[in-house]
């Protein structure tokens, strides 16, 4: 693979009230603003927001799945989440190269999630070591 700085994927998505759930159930993230309707009516964000780190895990499916692939291993990850995704809103996850090693297969990426509405979402870093096809 010919990896190249501006190389970038990007993924949509939209996180149902049952992902949700099923997140808060694996992960013990159990926060009402998740899930509880009446209760996140009493916030500040007035719905069920779904849990950054969820949201987060897309920037992780698209390093092992699309850019770079298959041996890579995630090293690193800085987050900023700076407005709430709501349940059922669309968004698009993007990972963007942004720095790659000479002296070893180390990549960086930016990550950005943005709202339906062009707002960020959410905004960091990724460090991954890519060993392709010859990961041992």
């Amino acid at each position: 693979m010919d990896l190249k700085i501006g190389d970038a994927v990007s993924v949509k998505k939209i996180f149902s009230q049952e992902e949700v759930l099923a997140y808060a159930r694996s992960s013990g993230d159990t926060n009402p603003v998740h899930f509880d309707i009446e209760y996140a009516a009493k916030t500040t964000f007035k719905d069920p927001i779904v849990q950054g780190l969820f949201v987060a895990s897309l920037f992780g499916g698209l390093l092992g799945s699309k850019l770079p692939g298959k041996g890579t291993i995630h090293l690193g990850q800085t987050l900023q989440f700076l407005k709430p995704i709501y349940v059922n809103e669309e968004i698009e996850a993007t990972i963007r190269i942004i720095s790659i090693r000479s002296d070893k297969p180390v990549i960086t990426f930016q990550a950005t999630c943005i709202k339906e509405n062009g707002d960020i979402a959410i905004t960091g870093e990724a460090v991954v070591i890519y060993r392709g096809e010859n990961f041992k």
